[in-house]
C-alpha cells in the first residue's frame, strides 16, 4: 500500500486549514491503494530571501490540532530547531520532518538529535540541497544514535545554479543509491518540490512509483492560486484526487512464471551486454593510454579542443541515428572524455 503524505505548504489559517484536511480525507475514502498517514502543514517557513510569508509559527499548532481530533487524521510539521521541537513535542504532534536546509548542516541536525534522546516520535528526514549521498545518511545516522527508531527518508530533488525543466533535479541516482546501501529505510518522494510546477507532479509521482518508492509527500491546499507560499506547485485535493487515480502502481515481484522466465532472459542479455561495454571500455583507454605517450613525447596539450567537438559531433549524430537521446549520450561521453583526459596526465 503507497502512503500519502499531503497538505498545504503552509499553514496559513485555521479556516484554510481545517477545510484542506476535510476535503483531503474524502480524497482518501474507500481508496484501497493508498494509506493517508498524515497531514502535513509548514509552521515555520524561512525563505530564501527575507520580506515574504514565513509561516505563522506557534500560533497554528491548535489549528492542527483540531485537524487531528476533527479528522482523525495524524499531523506532521516541519521543525529546524530544538526551540520548534520542544513546541511541536508538547502540543502532542504526531510525527516531525526536517527540511533539506537543515539536513545540509551537521551542526543543526546534531542539535535536533540530541533534543530528540528518548522521544518516541516518527522522523522525516528530506534530502539536503546538494546531491551528497553521505550527508543525507549522516543526518540519519545521527538521529539513529541519539535512539530515534522510526525513520523515513524524503526525496525531494537538488538545487542547482542553472534552471531546468524542474524546480529542483531529481538526480533518481541519488536515492536509488541510498536505497541500496539502506533498504530497510522506507522512502518517499515529494514531486512539489521537484517539480515546481503543478503540471508535472504526476510524471514525477510515476516515475517515484516506478522507481519502487513507499510513497508520496504532496503539497494540497484548498485554493492554491491564493497560497502564500509556493503557489504554482500546490494542488487542489480533487487534482490530487485525478493524480492518485491515474498512477500505476507496480509490483516488484511479478507472480507470472511466463514473465519471471522472460524477465531473466533480457536480464541475462543485458549482463552480456554491459561487459561487453566494459571490454570496450578498457580497449578504449588503451589507445588513450597510447595517445597520451604520444602527446608527451611530442609536448603538445592533454586537451585538443577541436577534436573534442568533432567527437561530441559524431556521436549526438550518431545518437539520433540509433533513436537514444542525445543529452544522456554527450553527458556519458562528457564522462568518458574526462576519464581519457585524467589518464594522460
Amino acid at each position: 500500500m503507497i502512503q500519502i503524505i499531503c497538505g498545504p505548504c503552509s499553514a496559513e489559517s485555521e479556516e484554510q486549514v481545517l477545510a484542506t484536511a476535510s476535503a483531503l480525507v474524502d480524497v482518501f475514502a474507500g481508496r484501497k491503494d493508498y494509506r493517508h498517514i498524515a497531514f502535513r502543514a509548514g509552521l515555520w517557513k524561512p525563505r530564501t530571501r527575507p520580506g515574504t510569508f514565513e509561516g505563522v509559527g506557534e500560533e497554528g499548532l491548535p489549528w492542527l490540532q483540531r485537524v487531528r481530533s476533527e479528522t482523525g487524521l495524524k499531523v506532521i510539521v516541519e521543525v529546524a530547531t530544538p526551540a520548534h521541537l520542544e513546541a511541536v513535542l508538547e502540543a502532542g504532534i504526531d510525527m516531525i520532518w526536517i527540511g533539506a536546509r537543515t539536513t545540509a548542516n551537521p551542526f543543526a541536525v546534531q542539535d535536533l538529535a540530541d533534543a530528540l534522546q528518548g522521544v518516541d516520535i516518527p522522523v522525516f528526514v528530506k534530502n539536503p540541497l546538494n546531491p551528497d549521498l553521505d550527508l543525507w545518511l549522516g543526518a540519519v545516522e545521527r538521529l539513529e544514535m541519539a535512539g530515534v527508531r522510526d525513520i523515513t527518508v524524503i526525496h525531494r530533488g537538488f538545487s542547482f545554479y542553472e534552471k531546468g525543466r524542474y524546480r529542483n533535479q531529481p538526480k533518481w541516482q541519488v536515492p536509488i543509491d541510498l536505497m541500496r546501501r539502506r533498504p530497510d529505510l522506507k522512502i518517499l518522494c515529494d514531486p512539489s518540490h521537484i517539480s515546481g510546477k503543478r503540471e508535472y507532479i504526476q510524471e514525477i509521482s510515476q516515475m517515484a512509483m516506478n522507481l519502487g518508492f513507499d510513497g508520496l509527500f504532496i503539497e494540497s491546499h484548498i485554493s492554491p492560486d491564493s497560497a502564500l507560499s509556493d503557489a504554482d506547485q500546490q494542488i487542489e485535493p480533487r487534482h490530487l484526487a485525478r493524480i492518485l487515480d491515474n498512477i500505476k502502481i507496480g509490483s516488484s515481484i511479478p507472480e507470472d512464471e511466463e514473465l519471471t522466465r522472460k524477465l531473466q532472459e533480457f536480464r541475462a542479455r543485458i549482463d552480456l551486454l554491459d561487459e561487453n561495454i566494459l571490454e570496450i571500455l578498457a580497449l578504449r583507454m588503451g589507445v588513450v593510454d597510447q595517445i597520451g605517450e604520444q602527446k608527451r613525447r611530442g609536448n603538445i596539450t592533454i586537451l585538443q579542443q577541436q577534436r573534442w567537438e568533432e567527437i561530441l559531433e559524431k556521436t549526438s549524430e550518431g545518437a539520433a541515428e540509433r533513436n537514444l537521446d542525445q543529452a544522456f549520450v554527450e553527458e556519458l561521453f562528457k564522462l568518458i572524455h574526462m576519464a581519457s583526459i585524467k589518464r594522460q596526465v
